[in-house]
């Protein structure tokens, strides 16, 4: 099958002019030529360069204080590291055995804020289980002390951890495995798309008056006065080069963060060191109703993780030193997080033609001695001999918390004068497409024009993936019935997805499309044909 983009004159060419949902005032889309002429005519209170989960949370946040704020990255947004998470929204159980009661009570407080007013149609609330088997690292007594602290500190808001049975639990993970159980452990915590997440934290951005643009790479800095004050910046999509002016330019590149750097000084120490986390992606041969987590040693665990259908498996950690864009999970990474889920669960579910996926990102973690699984997990913020900020580290669940935080650290920059610009920034703004999915799902079912339906996988799909967006997908198959078809006909995405992310979602390569706002990719749908027909797509938009 062959899909046409939109026809010339459309919004797809103009720009769009996106129906933003319920709450929501309709906004226009610039074009990249019209990103590229705001960015290079104006002079912007704040450059971020770096569009994953500290790119995005800053630039969202700045915008939402009234600052003037322009944020480029030289791939995708959330293209690296922020799309190769566990994709969990979580208070941190593993911390516990630190001591870190205080930082796990902050991270649930965060979690609990994303899932009930920030982003309830993008984080779905997940039971986890912890199973204790003879002879592992850690004891039912111990285990079950720790899951009710983890669930006092939410303040019991998903119910109670405690000790349940090994037959509880193979009733809801059919996979366990059974022999030499001896209890399980199980606790609440959340999960999300952290792709979806990232582009309607762009979204709300924008909303807020920032400029953006993807596959935008900074080749060098611009300096006033010995001061850093902007950069220079190639367009990948059509080689045009440009410049942006700030009055503070915030370097959020997380594993090239060092690179951008030595832009500013050539002599500038390594500030950080990378740690690789792979994950596997494997289709499920029977219902998961929780996640597992699986307890490795007394420190490290491994998670198996129900996701879009199929069972999420990972994840490493160990020193990368290599360039960050080679990073790719290996074959004994496979061999490792298929052998650390067997712990707990059946080989036969473990299979490696059930494999649809792999992925790896980069964790970026402070310079200094020692393992990378026992360094800490923490943001850490810098000013160079220029005065950029740098910023490094971080993670989903507290993101907006960060954005808040080195915000506050942008304002204090002497000669900035930035505080005085700066407007109070609302505790809890929702993410673009708030709303319940099931409510989204059923009027997605209910209000259809005569004679036409939408398959209930689809809106479930649409629902938990665009909020009320999935209007805005809906009306587009009502217009063009052609986009009401599926992607590739074993998985729920449709070609309206395809279109969406294209006009509304700054989506310029099939990557773009497949992996990151679609699920087409972690399915391992995207055969040749499908990457061919949506390359063609693509392309035929462009002119």
């Amino acid at each position: 099958m062959t899909i046409t983009p939109t026809s010339p004159g459309s919004p797809a060419e103009s720009g769009g002019l996106p129906t933003l949902g319920a709450g929501h005032t309709p906004g226009r889309t610039a074009t990249r030529a019209e990103s590229r002429n705001l960015l290079s005519s104006t002079t912007y209170d704040l450059l971020v360069i770096g569009g994953g989960i500290l790119g995005t949370a800053v630039a969202w946040t700045a915008a939402q204080s009234g600052l003037k704020v322009a944020m480029v990255d030289a791939g995708d947004f959330a293209g690296a590291t922020s799309s190769a998470s566990s994709k969990l929204v979580h208070g941190g159980l593993r911390y516990l055995q630190t001591g870190a009661v205080k930082l796990v009570a902050e991270n649930h407080k965060e979690r609990r804020a994303l899932a009930t007013d920030v982003a309830p149609h993008l984080v779905n609330p997940l039971n986890f289980f912890v199973p204790v088997y003879k002879g592992g690292p850690h004891s039912a007594p111990v285990l079950g002390a720790g899951v009710f602290l983890y669930s006092a500190l939410s303040m019991f808001r998903d119910g109670m951890g405690r000790v349940t049975t090994p037959a509880h639990a193979r009733e809801q993970v059919p996979a366990l495995r059974t022999e030499g159980l001896r209890s399980v452990a199980v606790y609440g915590d959340h999960q999300m798309n952290d792709s979806r997440v990232a582009v309607m934290t762009v979204r709300a951005a924008v909303e807020s008056g920032a400029v953006v643009l993807n596959h935008a790479e900074v080749t060098g800095l611009r300096f006033t006065r010995g001061r850093v004050s902007g950069a220079e910046v190639r367009d990948r999509m059509s080689g045009e080069e440009f410049g942006v002016d700030a009055r503070l330019v915030l370097n959020a590149t997380g594993p090239w963060v060092d690179h951008l750097r030595k832009m500013e000084d050539a002599g500038a120490a390594p500030s950080i060191r990378l740690s690789k986390g792979a994950h596997v992606v494997v289709k499920r041969k029977a219902p998961w109703k929780a996640a597992l987590t699986i307890p490795i040693d007394k420190y490290r665990v491994s998670f198996a993780i129900p996701w879009e259908d199929h069972v999420l498996l990972g994840t490493t950690d160990e020193e990368f030193t290599g360039d960050p864009a080679e990073v790719r999970p290996t074959d004994a990474d496979v061999d490792q997080i298929l052998g650390e889920a067997g712990h707990a669960v059946l080989g036969e579910h473990l299979d490696k033609d059930l494999i649809t996926y792999r992925f790896a990102g980069l964790r970026v973690l402070p310079g200094g001695p020692g393992d990378t699984a026992s360094a800490k997990r923490e943001t850490v913020v810098t000013e160079g001999k220029g005065g950029m900020l740098s910023v490094a580290g971080g993670k989903w669940t507290t993101y907006r918390h960060i954005g808040r935080t080195v915000l506050a650290k942008l304002a204090q920059v002497p000669g900035a004068g930035l505080a005085e610009d700066m407007a109070p920034i609302p505790r809890s703004v929702p993410l673009p497409g708030v709303g319940s999915p099931n409510a989204v799902a059923h009027r997605l079912l209910v209000d259809r024009a005569p004679g036409t339906r939408m398959d209930p996988a689809v809106a479930a799909h649409l629902a938990r993936h665009y909020g009320t967006f999935s209007f805005d997908i809906a009306r587009l198959v009502a217009e063009r019935p052609e986009l009401g078809r599926p992607i590739h006909e074993d998985g729920p995405d449709i070609w309206a997805q395809v279109a969406f992310a294209a006009e509304q979602e700054w989506a310029y390569t099939v990557d773009d499309v497949l992996r990151r706002r679609t699920t087409v990719t972690v399915r391992g749908l995207d055969t040749e044909e499908v990457r061919a027909e949506v390359d063609a797509f693509l392309r035929g938009r462009e002119g």
